[in-house]
């Protein structure tokens, strides 16, 4: 033993019998008591009545008042010793404040409050705490010891607040990962998580903050996950927070504030804030991974403001800073084959790619039905026919990997969760599950309903606040997508889900409406006009998804696409059109006449005019015998055949036809007759054609006072002959005569029709050929430099007419004296046009021909005249060997082949010098 425990033994031998005597007064003080009050109470036995009565009550009174006097005394006499006690004890406490004594060594007793040095305490049960803020407890304690601020020791029946903390715990090296599985397979995500790891890392703030959103189960989460695995090694700490609870958010980051060392048991500091402040202190990277947030209010407080780190966040809201923002887009068809045929293990591309199509490429959607066909063993084709039949019962089957809802309960929840709260949005959600799922205009289509009929505000929501409160509704359960300039997205799933939950008579009556307000939509709107056609082209796929094939609606947008140059798609529609009215109205009823001549127009325009003038000509006796053979629309389609004859390539044929069929018209319809004009001014174009371009010319300067005097000189159709008439007296010999028509024309088109109108660019075009021709080829090529992006804003990059100043730029850049640009603008039109127009239509060969010249020009005559031999059977076969643009490519095949016959001599002379040499 050592000598200050043997000091410290002493006075504990010389108290021990003090205390056992003040024990032993106290026993005795207790029995007194006792006595007394039982003889007090007791029935006497003996003794006089009276006096013996009254002398045992007092007697017992006494006794009863000395054993509380004496109880009293030795509990007093036994605390003050105590106390006495605890003041002599050797290294004594001197409390510095109330929450601080400062405490030595105490035996059998107990020490709470906030240590300065350290606190031991001896006796049964003794506990050593040592450092700052610990705790001791000694003696008989059974309570908890608890650490931290406001912490509560109990020993025996004490309670005591105080700071109190345990031992510091030793640090343990450990690299802080939690994150879920790596996704067993993740295609066509590749270049999106290349980008993501390049905007991470070259931001020029840290933390650098993305935030993945999309469509609920277009792989938000399964793409973050790949990265956070894939990037592992770049990272010291890797943490995924859920964070669609605040709650489970908090809690996650409180553990991590816990393992990272600066966060101990009821600790009352927030975690957050000790989370941010170890990372910013952290000197290697960092991953923080915020899945499932609702919104950018709900997570932003959680997100570290500093550090070397990068945070993602997954959210299918998708109000974020556009620094910040990555939109998620669905697979593409490719890589969404390749993940369902790799997923199952099958190989049937054909129904895989179909399957795909009707799932929308979204990842869960094909997750899901990987997991069904290798759960059951079905091939894709059965699958396919499964889910075009019983779509709805489909979608509920197949337990997708790394999802917790599968596709059909993904969005069921919400509509049924919509329809007691929103009527309003769930009626505009199923108004929209009828149009095509991407870009409705919505806002269009609201504004046309009629607040007094049936479609009014008892169903669908009208007016701008209740549309609004009403796509806001939507978006909070992410059933459609961010509403951008009056227009909304929707994914064909969720319109499919939402169809189906409906009867046959309701998916009708949905159907009926969505119709009625497109039709409303489209109808005071002229196809011929081009500042209308935004409205045609915005309502085109909602259009071809809800309009039946004999509406007025449908039949406009096939006239729109073929005045626009989608040529086409307006053959598509037209057929479309022709086979719904032949078997509704039979074969030879008007409206059905009239859809096979539309139809016939559309197919020529798009670059088929030996077709069109075929079905015209099958046309035509149709309508001879229907309609009569001097019936107004009989003439039309003599009119139209003869126009396809020449472009077909017999000019010769259709001057003939038209100069058959002026007198007719003359006859039938005046000989001032719009109609009969339009003949003559026809004719007079192709007997230009014909290569009489004099005629053509003298016949346009006949009509023109004509058109004048009749329709007026600012008519459109007097502007026209105006135009021709220009056109045909610079192929007459007189280019400067051309330029000047063209020169004055040109305000008159502004002025009328206005600066953009495309018959106003038209004429600017052609001012630019002519001023060419007339010997400035430099100035042509300026002006044409000049007008493409007009053409380009107002009709489009890839409209015909677009394409074809691309065109005629690249010749006058060549005319000006730049074959090597003329070559190389014609070889990035080529594939332009192969795409708009199709690889075999006439204005597509003309630019291979232009190209193969321009080539040789550009000093490869052997490829000049490899391209001219490609031509050549094209042009054969699509325009005959007898058109004259076959005879052309032939002539300059046989240039070129000179050509390159003197550049392969030239070579092969110098190889044989070089080798005679050698």
């Amino acid at each position: 033993m050592t000598r200050s425990a043997q000091r410290a033994s002493k006075p504990a031998r010389r108290r021990r019998p003090r205390v056992l005597a003040w024990t032993a007064g106290a026993v005795v003080s207790l029995a007194l008591l006792v006595a007394g009050a039982a003889v007090f109470f007791a029935d006497p036995q003996q003794g006089p009545t009276v006096v013996e009565d009254v002398l045992d009550k007092r007697a017992s009174v006494v006794s009863m008042f000395v054993g509380v006097a004496g109880l009293l005394v030795a509990g007093a006499a036994l605390l003050a010793q105590l106390r006495s006690s605890a003041a002599s004890a050797p290294g004594g406490a001197s409390s510095s404040g109330p929450a601080s004594p400062a405490v030595g060594t105490l035996s059998g007793g107990m020490v709470v409050g906030q240590a300065v040095g350290s606190a031991r305490v001896s006796g049964p049960g003794s506990t050593t705490a040592e450092g700052a803020r610990a705790l001791a407890v000694g003696g008989d304690s059974w309570g908890p010891v608890m650490t931290g601020d406001g912490a509560i020791a109990v020993t025996g029946q004490v309670g005591v607040l105080g700071g109190v903390h345990l031992p510091p715990r030793a640090e343990v090296a450990s690299r802080p990962i939690r994150l879920a599985p790596r996704p067993p397979q993740l295609s066509g995500r590749d270049e999106i998580l290349a980008g993501l790891r390049q905007r991470l890392v070259t931001s020029d703030r840290l933390p650098s903050v993305v935030t993945v959103h999309g469509l609920g189960g277009v792989g938000k989460t399964s793409l973050v996950l790949e990265y956070a695995h894939r990037y592992l090694h770049e990272y010291d700490l890797v943490w995924q927070i859920p964070a669609e609870d605040p709650t489970v958010a908090s809690a996650a980051l409180t553990e991590l504030a816990a393992l990272l060392g600066v966060r101990d048991v009821g600790d009352k500091a927030n975690p957050v804030d000790q989370v941010h402040a170890i990372l910013a202190a952290r000197n290697e990277p960092w991953l923080l991974i915020f899945d499932d947030a609702p919104d950018m209010a709900a997570v932003h407080p959680l997100l570290a403001p500093t550090g070397p780190g990068h945070i993602l966040i997954t959210s299918r809201a998708s109000a974020w800073p556009s620094r910040h923002s990555l939109e998620l887009p669905v697979l593409s068809i490719e890589a969404a084959t390749a993940f369902l045929l790799e997923r199952t293990g099958h190989d049937d591309a054909a129904s895989a790619a179909e399957i795909v199509k009707e799932l929308g490429a979204l990842p869960l959607a094909l997750e899901q039905a990987g997991a069904y066909l290798s759960e059951t063993g079905i091939s894709p084709d059965a699958y396919l026919n499964l889910l075009r039949t019983q779509r709805a019962q489909v979608l509920t089957q197949g337990q997708p990997w790394g999802y917790r809802e599968r596709v059909a309960s993904t969005w069921q929840l919400a509509s049924a969760q919509l329809a007691d709260t929103d009527p309003h949005a769930v009626a505009l959600l199923r108004l929209l599950s009828c149009y095509a799922p991407d870009a409705i205009p919505y806002q269009l289509l609201l504004d046309e309903i009629d607040p007094t009929g049936d479609d009014g505000p008892n169903e669908l929501p009208y007016g701008e606040l209740a549309v609004n409160a009403a796509v806001t509704a939507l978006r909070r359960y992410s059933l459609v997508g961010r509403p951008a300039n009056g227009m909304i997205s929707i994914h064909r799933l969720v319109q499919a889900i939402t169809l189906d939950q409906l009867s046959t008579r309701q998916r009708e009556r949905w159907y009926e409406k969505a119709a009625a307000l497109l039709e409303s939509a489209i109808s005071d709107h002229d196809p011929a006009f081009p500042p209308d056609w935004p409205r045609f082209a915005q309502l085109l796929s909602h259009v071809r998804a809800v309009l039946p094939a004999d509406s007025p609606g449908l039949r406009s947008t096939a006239r729109y696409l073929g005045l626009s140059g989608d040529y086409r798609t307006a053959v598509l529609l037209s057929q479309e059109i022709t086979e719904h009215l032949t078997a509704s109205l039979g074969p030879e009823h008007p409206d059905t006449l009239v859809a096979r001549h539309t139809r016939a127009r559309w197919t020529g325009d798009a670059g088929d005019a030996a077709a069109a003038r075929d079905q015209l000509r099958d046309l035509l006796p149709v309508r001879e015998r229907v309609l009569g053979a001097d019936h107004p629309d009989t003439l039309t389609t003599r009119h139209e055949l003869a126009h396809w004859t020449g472009r077909a390539g017999d000019a010769a044929a259709a001057r003939d036809q038209l100069r058959d069929l002026l007198p007719i018209h003359e006859r039938v319809q005046g000989s001032e007759h719009p109609d009969t004009l339009t003949t003559r001014h026809t004719l007079a174009h192709w007997t230009g054609r014909a290569g009489d371009a004099v005629a053509a010319r003298d016949q346009f300067r006949e009509l023109l006072p004509i058109r004048q005097r009749v329709l007026g000189p600012e008519h459109p159709d007097t502007l026209a002959a105006r135009h021709t008439l220009a056109r045909w007296t610079g192929d007459a010999g007189d280019p400067v005569g051309a330029r000047d028509q063209f020169h004055e024309l040109l305000p008159i088109r502004q002025r009328v029709q206005g600066p953009e109108h495309p018959d106003t660019l038209t004429v600017r075009h052609d001012l630019a050929w002519w001023t060419g021709e007339a010997g400035d080829a430099a100035a042509a090529r300026d002006q044409l430099r000049d007008l493409l992006p007009v053409r380009e804003r107002v009709q489009g990059p890839e409209h015909p007419y677009t394409l074809t100043i691309r065109h005629t730029l690249a010749r006058w850049t060549g005319r000006a004296g730049d074959a090597v640009g003329a070559r190389d603008q014609l070889r990035d039109l080529l594939p332009v046009r192969e795409r708009v127009l199709g690889a075999e239509h006439p204005d597509t060969l003309t630019v291979r021909h232009d190209l193969a010249r321009w080539t040789g020009e550009a000093g490869d005559a052997i490829a000049a005249r490899d391209q001219l031999r490609d031509l050549l059977p094209s042009r054969e076969r699509v325009l005959g060997a007898a058109h004259p643009h076959t005879a052309d490519t032939r002539r300059q095949l046989a240039y070129w082949r000179k050509q390159a016959q003197r550049k392969e001599g030239l070579i092969t002379m110098l190889r044989a010098r070089i080798w005679g040499s050698g």
